[in-house]
């Protein structure tokens, strides 16, 4: 079974609670969403291996760390896992970015592809899939799994906001995908939006309706 990590770090719940306020305007929405994602990021990436090489300071040689050629990928479904991108590119510029794009059915509720682009190499990158609000859990299970399709082995998924049941069906889908979260809500309300939340997140990035 994948892990669940929530984090509890001071400085990404004081943004969290701005991010769920519904007095915060798109720009300050937008802004904090991607440090949140950066701040995730730091904590996301912890495993990453790592090779010893030597450097020559300005006053002798040193023995020094740099990350081992382990290939990152991000993988947003869209359109409001975009909002999360940048902030996790400026930590790590060289990481590659496919797109997927889901929408869910009205009447099912089951999410339906319209897009799918993956970086070529797609089997040897650790893939950090990026999903704002895991609700129902049925696009973000959807979209590993078809990335799993495509040659994908190593998967993450990185949420702002996950609901008990699309944890537990990512969980029940995915049992090898570990899920890092920055709050876990109460529940589902009868059309499938997380209470508390934040609304649509899509919406709120990219100031629609």
């Amino acid at each position: 079974m994948g892990n669940v990590y929530v984090f509890d770090h001071p400085l990404i719940q004081h943004k969290m609670t701005y991010i769920r306020d519904k007095n915060t305007g798109t720009k300050e929405f937008r802004e904090l969403v991607n440090e949140v994602a950066a701040l995730m990021a730091y904590e996301i990436t912890r495993d990453m291996p790592l090779e010893e090489i030597t450097v020559e300071t300005p006053v002798a040689k040193a023995k020094c760390k740099v990350l081992s050629g382990k290939k990152l990928g991000l993988v947003p479904i869209l359109r409001a896992g975009l909002g999360m991108v940048d902030g996790i590119l400026e930590l790590i510029p060289a990481a590659k970015v496919g797109h997927i794009g889901l929408y869910r059915d009205p009447e099912t509720l089951e999410p339906v592809q319209y897009y799918a682009k993956m970086p070529s190499d797609i089997g040897e990158r650790d893939l950090i899939v990026i999903d704002p609000m895991l609700a129902t859990g049925g696009s973000a299970s959807e979209a590993i799994r078809m990335i799993k399709e495509m040659g994908a082995r190593n998967i993450k998924l990185m949420c702002l906001i996950a609901a008990p049941e699309g944890i537990e069906r990512v969980q029940k889908d995915h049992d090898d995908v570990d899920i890092f979260v920055a709050a876990v809500d109460e529940k589902l309300d009868e059309k499938s939006y997380i209470i508390p939340g934040l609304g649509d997140a899509g919406d709120r990035l990219f100031g629609t309706r």
